[in-house]
């Protein structure tokens, strides 16, 4: 079995090659369960989570030449190990052979997450961002953030990009780091002026409080919402929701954990009907994503175990060729 480190996820992905596994993994021949979750009680301090995301390479449904996959994400969340300088989210990838079992790779699940996160972001701003997007605004300056700006520059001709970081330290510091692509990236303290700027809008925070107000955004505006995993957490007001077409990377997710939609639903600001559609039936063209010049559409992703296991099996399959 091989070990494959962060070093190497980043050198062997790219995110138009990654774009293509995730849309053919939506298309057709994985099953992905929902994810479970575990809650591991800490006496002394905030509890831990764990979370297991299995999916494997669905041979009824289309044929196969080699043996496929199977694959699983093992996943920990200890709010407490930021007091400690350490990342709150731990993760392994170990992906096997379809037929055997035989553990093939234990592949580094953070990077893993960055990537496959931050480009499945992107895959659906394919469909549903501006086709003359140049202008984003990033929300949030953490370790995803350049991850999804990079992903989304990748999909448009973005020149500009403004970030805004509660710590505006921290949105400087991301900017310095951006300072050598190919767009130009500013640091910004006017959260609103940026947004209203912006053909793109892409957040990435544990927020509990709205971050996007509906009130800002031009018509046309695409939002992208990564963070605010749980039902408590929000990174859109109602005003955003209203005034969207709204999509979702899993129903199942979405609807169930994301506070952005869980919220307005619970509220009855919205109804199940008004989800326009998921990412699967985007890559089937069941729906053909944005209709007018004018269409605020808004993606809400919470992360689906199909993503792992596409970006999981391109790793592998470039580990194995040399790229």
């Amino acid at each position: 079995m091989q070990i494959i480190g962060a070093q190497q996820v980043d050198a062997l992905l790219d995110h138009e090659a990654l774009a293509a596994a995730l849309a053919d993994a939506f298309r057709s021949g994985v099953k992905a369960p929902t994810r479970h979750h575990h809650t591991i009680e800490r006496p002394d301090g905030t509890d831990s989570g764990m979370l297991l995301m299995p999916a494997w390479t669905d041979f009824n449904q289309r044929g196969h030449s080699d043996n496929g996959f199977i694959g699983v994400k093992i996943a920990t969340v200890s709010p407490d190990n930021n007091q400690s300088g350490q990342p709150a989210v731990m993760a392994t990838y170990l992906l096997a052979d379809g037929r055997t079992g035989e553990p093939l790779a234990l592949i580094d699940g953070q990077a893993l997450t960055l990537w496959r996160t931050a480009t499945a972001s992107a895959l659906a701003g394919r469909y549903l961002a501006p086709a003359t997007t140049s202008t984003m605004t990033m929300i949030g300056a953490g370790k995803l953030a350049p991850h999804l700006i990079r992903a989304h520059a990748a999909m448009h001709p973005i020149q500009t990009v403004y970030v805004w970081n509660r710590n505006f330290d921290h949105a400087r510091e991301l900017a310095t780091r951006l300072s050598n692509e190919t767009f130009e990236t500013v640091a910004t303290q006017d959260r609103a002026a940026a947004i209203a700027e912006s053909d793109l809008v892409s957040a990435a925070t544990i927020s509990a409080d709205p971050l996007i107000e509906g009130a800002w955004l031009k018509p046309g505006t695409h939002v992208d919402l990564v963070g605010a995993y749980t039902p408590e957490m929000r990174e859109s007001d109602d005003e955003t929701v209203r005034r969207s077409t709204l999509f979702v990377d899993t129903f199942d997710g979405a609807l169930t954990e994301g506070g952005d939609l869980v919220q307005p639903l619970e509220s009855g600001l919205i109804a199940r009907a008004d989800i326009a559609a998921d990412l699967a039936m985007l890559c089937r063209a069941d729906h053909p994503g944005r209709t007018r010049d004018d269409e605020i559409t808004l993606f809400k992703s919470t992360g689906a175990a199909l993503e792992d296991f596409a970006a999981g099996c391109l790793v592998w399959k470039r580990f194995n060729t040399g790229r």
